[in-house]
């Protein structure tokens, strides 16, 4: 809970750290690799550092409020069972939801975020 009262939203998944600033995801999309399938689209900017911080964004062409915020969920609980338990070291990584990120099935969007990953060029265990 402090965590959350902190950053002011959800916390990102377990060992990953977050991107919270408008310039980091401005910086992974114009200097990093791009990965993008059906449901999402993965943005992945190598870092310096062994730390690895993610972003998650819908923008209003997902729709209202409710379908961005449940799309995000989603993002985050797929990021936690591919990424949380051994987090590749020093990327900057932002997932962007897709118009179908809030209706296909979850194991389809946990192979578009294994597929994207892969494309961007983010090592997975």
């Amino acid at each position: 809970m402090q965590d959350r009262e902190r950053s002011g939203g959800m916390p990102a998944p377990s060992g990953l750290g977050r991107l919270r600033r408008r310039a980091e995801f401005v910086r992974a999309a114009r200097a990093g690799r791009k990965g993008a399938r059906d449901a999402l689209v993965v943005q992945a900017l190598a870092r310096d550092d062994g730390e690895t911080r993610i972003g998650f964004t819908a923008t209003k062409k997902i729709g209202n409020a409710v379908a961005r915020n449940r799309a995000k969920r989603r993002l985050r609980a797929a990021a936690r069972l591919k990424l949380g338990a051994a987090p590749p070291p020093g990327w900057d990584l932002v997932l962007i939801a897709r118009g179908t990120t809030g209706t296909c099935t979850f194991p389809a969007l946990l192979a578009d975020l294994d597929g994207a990953l892969r494309k961007a060029g983010v090592p997975l265990p």
